[in-house]
């Protein structure tokens, strides 16, 4: 039998489709490695332990190889297909998600070196309470930013660009904490300049978070939200 120029078309599309689907995968794959790579580096940290810090920070290298390799796939994609409309969208927002996750990699790495130092000290540092508080919330952050790309889901996308705003104010009460302790105990400076260093880097794995959650907002919506007022977002967002 002939084939036509429809069947042509067709198998041509169900390739293209079968590709973003691969890409998205290998995306949503490095998003798994790298939620295990930070809660063991909050492990590391809250339980002093230097052998898990150092797993942590020898795993590093897979995340950086997948973040080039998804790199190259959607560079492929863009070069060979050219996609327009919402599949364009969705190649930019996987780059610009592998890219955050590979910061958040990088952060978790941060962690985990602390957690190192820490267990260099001979007592236990003041701050491992507020920082478990705080790497609780931006574990969360992660995961519910990852399952909303992978389900196409702006208003838990919106939820977790929200949940930034309450970890921002947990991370600042966490520095004041920190900070009084240091006052009340010059002794306890170094241990807890460590803690201080790993509440920073929390907050700033949340902020990838978020931006994941941007990305997610631009993909469902074609929106860039950045900036905006996220109540102001949410009426365009919601159903």
């Amino acid at each position: 039998m002939n084939s036509t120029r429809e069947d042509h078309s067709q198998h041509i599309s169900q390739r293209f489709n079968a590709e973003l689907e691969e890409v998205k995968s290998s995306m949503l794959e490095m998003g798994g490695i790298v939620e295990k790579q930070l809660s063991t580096a909050i492990a590391a940290l809250a339980e002093v332990d230097s052998g898990i810090g150092r797993t942590v920070i020898a795993g590093d290298d897979e995340v950086d190889s997948l973040e080039v390799r998804i790199d190259e796939e959607c560079n492929l994609i863009l070069a060979r297909r050219q996609p327009a409309a919402s599949d364009l969208r969705l190649v930019l927002a996987i780059i610009k998600a592998t890219r955050d996750l590979e910061r958040i990699g990088d952060e978790s790495c941060k962690i985990a070196r602390a957690g190192v130092k820490l267990s260099e000290k001979a007592e236990l540092s003041k701050g491992i309470q507020e920082f478990k508080s705080l790497g609780e919330s931006v574990a969360r952050m992660v995961h519910k930013a990852l399952d909303a790309f992978a389900r196409y889901d702006a208003e838990s996308a919106l939820q977790v660009a929200k949940d930034d705003a309450r970890v921002d104010d947990e991370y600042s009460l966490a520095m004041r904490s920190m900070i009084t302790y240091m006052m009340e105990d010059p002794d306890s400076i170094s241990t807890v300049l460590h803690v201080l260093w790993a509440l920073r880097a929390l907050e700033r794995i949340g902020d990838h978070a978020k931006n994941i959650s941007e990305h997610v907002i631009y993909l469902v919506q074609g929106t860039d939200i950045r900036h905006e007022d996220l109540d102001k977002v949410a009426r365009k967002v919601l159903p």
